[in-house]
């Protein structure tokens, strides 16, 4: 199936509860996989924006994900520390590796970038700066909760 971008729609909001949304602003992801039909993994198209982040710095117990820079300037933070990426540089971060990773934007300049992630169930995401665990609940949708167990309510 050959897909325009330009015709998947935009995804500006964050599944984040409410105390973590801010920083994912102006975080812009078009579903290209969706728009395939695609059910094994999802592929996104991602813009940053001056400023702002890919996500809370994460790993995934189950999930593998794969970025490639298309346009742009990024930092890449992981346990290492921070690297520079620019278009044509890519990273993966495979599953349950305890190495939390995310992009952030700190030039002046958009940054366009593809995200794959394999859709395995049951997976867990853990967040080692923040008071945050993400998990599928019951009814396959993504519940988070503080590392104590409390459920966020957003």
């Amino acid at each position: 199936m050959i897909i325009n971008p330009d015709n998947v729609p935009n995804r500006t909001t964050s599944i984040y509860p409410e105390k973590f949304r801010h920083l994912v602003a102006g975080r812009v992801k078009k579903a290209l996989g969706n728009a395939a039909g695609l059910k094994n993994y999802g592929v996104n198209l991602v813009t940053l924006a001056p400023g702002s982040r890919s996500a809370l710095r994460h790993w995934h117990t189950r999930q593998d994900e794969f970025i490639y820079i298309i346009e742009g300037e990024v930092t890449l933070v992981t346990n290492e520390g921070e690297q520079i990426l620019t278009p044509g540089m890519m990273a993966g971060f495979p599953a349950s590796e305890e190495n939390g990773h995310q992009l952030v934007n700190h030039s002046e300049k958009i940054v366009v970038y593809l995200e794959v992630g394999d859709r395995t169930p049951d997976d867990e995401a853990y967040y080692p700066d923040d008071d945050l665990i993400a998990k599928n609940g019951a009814n396959g949708e993504r519940i988070f909760t503080r590392k104590d167990g409390t459920l966020y309510e957003s």
